[in-house]
């Protein structure tokens, strides 16, 4: 059966297969218990699976979301089922207000943050360099990565020492698909960010570390994704297929716990064998 396809940033619910965010498998060790997290793109794909892992391991969330309601009221169902706090706060993170927003309400409900896992992002796909808007090329910079910028900066006040943030890149970071040039081309800034930061908030005792997945299944595909590309999302990997969200949860888990305590400026590639250098 094909993918329906959607229009960008897509939904779970218009999905025919189904990603799987570890609902039914993830258990939890208590590995964050106490712990505050703030997630961007909290709602669906790999937000949502750090969601239910970061609640089963006992930590408290803010998830940011851009207008997927729906979806996002699901991930936070999933959170209050292990007993712990969801909120949720909706706004466009490409606008500094809306970065500045999300942080004034975690430390609001919370008090503190513990952990901020930037994981929201943008792609379109594009088969030349004419076809990309001057307005689509800043969008997907101002969603990818300068949100990053602004959303540590408004957090870094209420990051404490042990502190931990974690930036979603890609393997495209490292092997860049030229059909995604500008989303790529975030994710080379990413790791870069990454890397000068970690060495910058070293002195602050707060680790700063990136997740490079790829490719993933989640509703970014079917949604910026031309249908031919869909139908043949992952097979080029040694594993022969795309990855779940609940596949690259866990990583997350161990970069915001104390067991990753001296990791820090670290990217963990996620990619079913791509090898990245």
């Amino acid at each position: 059966m094909s993918e329906p396809q959607q229009q960008p940033p897509g939904s779970l619910g218009a999905m025919t297969r189904k990603p799987d965010h570890g609902e039914a498998t993830y258990r939890g060790s208590g590995r964050l218990t106490g712990k505050v997290a703030v997630i961007t793109g909290g709602d669906s794909g790999i937000g949502r699976a750090v969601a239910i892992a970061f609640a089963r391991e006992g930590a408290d969330l803010l998830i940011a979301y851009l207008d997927e309601h729906d979806d996002a009221r699901d991930t936070a169902r999933y959170v209050e089922a292990e007993g712990r706090r969801a909120v949720l706060v909706p706004g466009d993170l490409a606008d500094r207000a809306g970065c500045q927003a999300v942080i004034a309400a975690a430390v609001r409900e919370f008090g503190r943050i513990d952990v901020l896992v930037n994981n929201a992002a943008y792609q379109m796909t594009h088969e030349t360099v004419e076809e990309i808007t001057d307005e689509e090329w800043t969008r997907t910079f101002d969603i990818n990565i300068h949100a990053m910028f602004r959303l540590v900066k408004a957090a870094l006040p209420h990051l404490a020492t042990g502190a931990a943030i974690i930036n979603t890149s890609s393997v495209n970071y490292d092997q860049p698909k030229p059909t995604l040039l500008p989303y790529a081309t975030t994710k080379g800034a990413i790791a870069n960010f990454t890397a000068g930061l970690a060495q910058m908030l070293g002195d602050r005792g707060i680790r700063v570390n990136a997740v490079a997945p790829g490719p993933i299944w989640t509703p970014l595909i079917p949604s910026t994704m031309p249908p031919e590309h869909v139908e043949e999302f992952g097979t080029n990997t040694p594993l022969g297929r795309p990855g779940e969200p609940a596949e690259v949860a866990p990583v997350y888990v161990l970069l915001a716990s104390d067991e990753g305590s001296y990791i820090s400026g670290a990217i963990v590639p996620v990619t079913g064998g791509k090898p990245i250098l």
